[in-house]
């Protein structure tokens, strides 16, 4: 592979951003992106992969190259030179890059290889807490599994199209995709590919959404003509879901605490042709008291630590800290309690989240049981889902039922 001065420096230039000003990768990277008209495809998937990938295996790459933050220019071009010493890429006499000692590098990478923490690229922190959490044996499988690039992965619109013609179309780009066997809506892309660009896309044909997430709506069971609250609902993925399950057919209410994340969700349902979504801020407790027993389907897609999709979000390991996840469980326990009064008699609720720890799953679906807010409520089914068994996000899912 020859490397090209302009997507090195404009890589270099997005690690920072996302290592020195603390910015999201996905945001860094699509503002990347834009810099140049001219560049193509194959010149767009460097510098992204290459950031993510830099980003993915950060700890080790830092301490390979001995560099601590904040990363000078200097410092970064050094974490480009391992990473491409190590996959084999031959580095340009650049006056930014030093002489790279490729054998001490490789020999730097057998050595640190052999102790997990820096194998998985890890905060110690986050890999005492999944030794704690899920065993040894389990953790030291999912942490491996997370560090792997996440597939693509489209839901079929059933409100236009199935998943059949929608393969047809996508084929009619030159975009070719595969079904997952256990997964209905779903289509894997056989390559990566631009997909928002598609005709399939503008006319509301998909959308982009991991195979374990396409799990959760089916897991509601919810029908035709219900009343259905996505408490969480955010820019709406799961919320479109089940408007497609629900064939547009009673009420599904979409409430959020941020009211430019339902305003994405309004976009989003148009372009699908969703139209029983109604979005609702939170605002004030009396938008949720006013829900209360009145709802025959609720889901709460809880915030989390969000440990379960670091292979699509690998900055994460970066920006979490315990203290927050130690809130999150907090807020987990108060969500659950105020928005399952929103469940009448016989009604059905999950309670999901896109994390592998089980002190943000099933035991807070147990303390919850076990409190008197969830004394009317017994458990159905759970769902828990490792990334390492499945090769898509780590989930957990609850159906609850209000006797």
């Amino acid at each position: 592979m020859r490397l090209h001065r302009n997507l090195v420096f404009a890589t270099v230039d997005a690690l920072s951003n996302i290592f020195n000003e603390g910015e999201y990768a996905d945001k860094v990277i699509e503002k990347t992106l834009k810099r140049d008209k001219r560049w193509g495809s194959r010149d767009r998937s460097f510098i992204a992969e290459t950031t993510y990938d830099i980003v993915r295996w950060k700890r080790l790459y830092t301490e390979i190259a001995e560099v601590k933050a904040p990363y000078s220019r200097e410092n970064l071009f050094r974490l480009f030179a391992v990473w491409a010493t190590l996959r084999g890429i031959e580095i340009p006499d650049w006056k930014q890059i030093e002489p790279t000692p490729t054998r001490r590098i490789k020999g730097r990478f057998d050595e640190l290889s052999k102790i997990r923490k820096f194998r998985e690229s890890v905060p110690d922190w986050m890999d005492e807490m999944g030794v704690e959490e899920l065993g040894e044996e389990t953790w030291e499988k999912e942490i491996h599994a997370l560090n792997q690039q996440a597939p693509v992965v489209l839901r079929a619109n059933t409100l236009k199209t199935t998943r059949e013609n929608l393969q047809k179309e996508l084929a009619k780009e030159a975009i070719e995709s595969e079904f997952i066997e256990g997964y209905p809506d779903a289509l894997q892309l056989k390559e990566r590919a631009n997909v928002f660009r598609t005709e399939a896309f503008k006319n509301g044909l998909f959308e982009m959404q991991d195979a374990s997430s396409q799990l959760v709506a089916k897991f509601l069971q919810v029908e035709p003509g219900m009343r259905v609250v996505d408490t969480c609902a955010g820019a709406g993925g799961k919320s479109l879901h089940l408007a497609a399950q629900m064939e547009n057919k009673g009420q599904l209410i979409a409430t959020d605490i941020y009211a430019n994340k339902l305003k994405e969700l309004k976009r989003r349902a148009r372009r699908a042709g969703a139209h029983n979504i109604e979005p609702r801020v939170i605002d004030n407790n009396k938008v949720i008291k006013k829900l209360f027993g009145s709802a025959d389907r609720v889901l709460i897609d809880a915030p989390c630590s969000g440990l379960g999709v670091l292979s699509r979000n690998p900055d994460a390991k970066w920006k979490l800290q315990p203290e927050f996840i130690n809130t999150i469980k907090m807020t987990q326990a108060e969500i659950l309690t105020q928005y399952s009064k929103m469940v009448k008699p016989g009604g059905k609720m999950v309670y999901a989240t896109c994390s592998v720890l089980p002190s943000e799953n099933q035991q807070q679906v147990e303390k919850f049981l076990a409190s008197e807010y969830g004394e009317s409520f017994k458990l159905s089914e759970d769902k828990k889902i490792l990334s390492s068994k499945t090769g898509y996000d780590g989930f957990y899912m609850a159906l609850l039922e209000k006797e």
